[in-house]
């Protein structure tokens, strides 16, 4: 039997004809006889498809001989919470994330939340799923468990409550799972909720969460100016991933925000290590610096993140794409805790978010992520590093081809699931310049 839904760091695909639930208990099996699991967590997101597929991976864990600790609906930060906070061998989330309505899919960790991607056991996992020989065991058993409100208590950890301002700020869960979380951590915090979509709801009725889609930001941006707030949130499906917009509606580029929590975390742990990805990153490396920590650049990807965060010992870890990574949570990504940590700095110092994103946004402006749909990667990628080479202070491979001259840079990489380009551009307090140079290598891009 052949599966198809297998990717480099998760599962994802259509169903029923790439994941049913046949497809989800050969999964369970498998990843219980590749990991020798005697405990497994097991959660699922809102989509309608979750709770099947969910039942059928249970009973291929519990058929592989394992017992399941299923803490229900939930979203898939709360999985690797109950992963690490209950010292199980590993966890399984059924969540499709933002991906169109008819998919589901999985993200799978081992013990301690670490994660299991295509080189550390995912391949292994599809061949086992795809073989079927699956051994005999003695049939686990099933409990259920409400992690929520121990997950609450730790993400309060995070901040002085004391400190937090009545802040009035726009949520929008999308009709995901991110309500839940809402609802549950509200009376512990001074801030006036305006809740938008809050309602968990598989049938999406108000479109696919998916805050980086324009057609989706200006429902929260509207509240915001609406309603005089100070902030505006927003997430993805199975909420690991937070979106911000100002007192004024504008949405945030996720790539200001790592430095702004890069800077939060040295404040309270000087001289720490902070972990971003390559595409960029002089804003980061600029405020980091300045507060005394030490910048670690990484392949972007959560995997590479996370490895290279326990190498480091890290305390933060961030990714332009609005996935935060923290040491205290395993290394894994969160979509709560960032929210938190940014309105505790906003209410410490005084200050808008317009204020805090602006002052980094003259500094360091940026082109923001531009795809391009490309065939031939190779040949673009050796011109366009042969244009360039006389005047690049320094070329670089971490992740794509990375150029830094004196007052500018760009970071062009292959994506690793689509023959696309993904261009970021950014310069040293010339928005000019970096429009200027983001249009040239388009045009080199578009010639190609």
């Amino acid at each position: 039997m052949e599966i198809t839904c297998f990717k480099a760091y998760d599962i994802r695909g259509r169903v029923p004809d790439e994941l049913n639930e046949d497809v989800a208990y050969r999964i369970g099996r498998a990843y219980v006889e590749f990991l020798e699991a005697k405990t497994v967590v097991v959660g699922h997101d809102i989509r309608l498809t979750s709770p099947a597929l969910t039942d059928a991976l249970v009973n291929g864990i519990t058929d592989a001989g394992a017992d399941v600790v299923h803490i229900g609906e939930c979203g898939t930060e709360e999985v690797y919470f109950a992963t690490f906070e209950l010292g199980v061998d590993g966890g399984i989330v059924v969540t499709a994330s933002h991906n169109p309505m008819d998919y589901n899919g999985m993200k799978l960790v081992r013990k301690g939340s670490r994660p299991i991607s295509g080189d550390t056991g995912l391949n292994d996992i599809q061949a086992m799923a795809q073989a079927g020989n699956f051994k005999a065991a003695q049939k686990g058993s099933v409990s259920h468990r409400d992690m929520r409100p121990t997950y609450i208590e730790h993400l309060l950890t995070y901040v002085d409550v004391s400190k937090l301002k009545p802040l009035k700020i726009v949520v929008n869960a999308g009709n995901g799972g991110a309500g839940l979380v809402l609802d549950a951590i509200e009376k512990h915090l001074p801030f006036e909720f305006i809740k938008i979509h809050n309602t968990p709801d598989g049938s999406f009725p108000n479109g696919i969460p998916n805050p980086l889609l324009l057609e989706n930001q200006g429902v929260t941006s509207d509240a915001v100016k609406k309603h005089g707030a100070d902030l505006g949130i927003a997430w993805d499906g199975d909420f690991d991933r937070c979106f911000f917009f100002d007192e004024n509606g504008a949405f945030m580029e996720g790539y200001y925000l790592v430095g702004l929590l890069a800077q939060s975390f040295l404040m309270k742990n000087p001289g720490a290590c902070i972990v971003h990805d390559p595409r960029l990153t002089w804003n980061t490396i600029d405020l980091v610096e300045a507060e005394g920590g030490r910048a670690i650049q990484s392949k972007t990807g959560h995997a590479f993140i996370k490895e290279r965060m326990r190498l480091e010992d890290a305390v933060y870890g961030g990714e332009m794409s609005a996935h935060h990574y923290f040491k205290d949570f395993a290394y894994c990504d969160n979509g709560t805790i960032p929210w938190l940590l940014i309105t505790e700095m906003m209410s410490v110092r005084d200050v808008k978010l317009s204020t805090l994103i602006g002052e980094r946004i003259n500094a360091f402006p940026c082109s923001g992520e531009i795809n391009r749909r490309v065939t031939n990667t190779t040949e673009l990628l050796e011109q366009i590093e042969n244009t360039y080479a006389s005047e690049a202070l320094s070329v670089e491979r971490v992740d794509g081809l990375s150029m830094v001259f004196a007052n500018w840079r760009f970071n062009l990489r292959c994506s690793s699931t689509e023959p696309l380009f993904r261009l970021n551009v950014e310069s040293r307090g010339d928005r000019a310049l970096m429009e200027q140079k983001t249009q040239a290598l388009l045009a080199i891009i578009d010639a190609g």
